[in-house]
């Protein structure tokens, strides 16, 4: 058995051990993150297990992905049952698990899945792989050691997963594992056209207007290589967007041709939110982490106190230029 056998092996058996498993994931989680606690979940209730899923920021899913099965059973951290294994998903550090940092660290046994090359492998077990192209394919993974048969619930949050972080099955991360894997949700149950209708076509007109504004604000930098634009909280107040409608708004400059990378700005009253892309190879990963944050070497992002202007005149210092 590889060593990769042996610890899916390990923590299969973990989790099918404990008495009440909780499953957390990042703050202000996009698709792979609800996808992958919500799987999960259902996942292992197949199994008998008692399980409750976590949120590590608010107190409800996020509108965008509230159509998954399960998304109204998310129980705030502050809020969640005595636990006996708590399980961390695409967290690359324990600071990004929020509210429910202490719950998970303070559990008896903790275990992390996570497709982030930096993450700090915290947990009691560890299982991380870069070359995955999200964590709920890292997930699907596991079935076959658990030895339960992934029901409709599972396959239709896994593939919701996959398809995000891969955008839309598009990046350069889309292998043909992950294509394997898709294929193997939807034979499972999991509807790619209505999940694809669900998360890329039911924006609401609020969010359409904040991306008019993104859009009229695009800017170039480093001699045409760096595309970039910006949102403030006043955006949200005049438009009605919910933050949460900002997921996939980097995607929108993402699109244009001739750049090298994409940046996508959101400033506080005190710090700005940095969403980073690439488009040629450049790594973004190590851009985001010079600046404190994250990520992978195509899609990455940190938080730097500071204005836009700022924070702006750091980052494109440390972007494709003409030099």
């Amino acid at each position: 058995m590889s060593s990769r056998s042996e610890r899916l092996q390990q923590i299969a058996e973990a989790l099918l051990s404990a008495r009440s498993v909780a499953v957390c994931a990042h703050v202000d989680p996009d698709g792979d993150a609800m996808g992958s606690i919500l799987g999960l979940t259902h996942l292992l209730r197949c199994c008998g297990a008692t399980v409750t899923p976590v949120l590590a920021s608010g107190v409800s899913a996020p509108a965008t992905y509230r159509f998954l099965p399960g998304a109204n059973e998310f129980v705030p951290a502050s809020e969640s049952p005595e636990i006996d294994l708590v399980v961390a998903l695409d967290a690359p550090d324990p600071a990004r698990l929020g509210d429910a940092r202490d719950l998970a660290l303070g559990a008896s046994k903790l275990v992390v899945i996570d497709h982030h090359p930096d993450n700090k492998l915290y947990g009691t077990l560890n299982l991380v792989d870069d070359r995955a192209a999200a964590t709920g394919e890292i997930i699907w993974e596991l079935l076959p050691y658990l030895d339960c048969v992934a029901d409709k619930r599972v396959a239709t949050c896994l593939y919701t997963a996959l398809m995000t972080d891969t955008g839309r099955f598009s990046y350069g991360n889309t292998t043909p594992a992950a294509l394997r894997r898709a294929a193997e949700m939807i034979e499972h149950g999991a509807d790619a056209a209505q999940l694809y209708q669900h998360v890329y076509e039911s924006r609401s007109p609020a969010a359409l207007a904040l991306v008019a504004r993104t859009l009229a604000r695009l800017a170039f930098a480093n001699a045409g290589r760096v595309a970039y634009s910006w949102i403030g909280p006043e955006d949200f107040i005049e438009t009605g967007a919910l933050p949460e409608e900002t997921e996939n708004l980097i995607d929108e400059i993402r699109v244009v041709r001739g750049v090298d990378a994409v940046a996508l700005l959101k400033s506080s009253h005190d710090s700005v939110r940095v969403s980073l892309r690439a488009k040629n190879g450049h790594d973004v990963g190590l851009v985001a982490r010079t600046l404190g944050g994250g990520g992978h070497s195509a899609a990455a992002g940190f938080t730097r106190a500071g204005t836009i202007e700022s924070v702006l005149a750091e980052l494109l210092a440390l972007l494709p230029s003409a030099n």
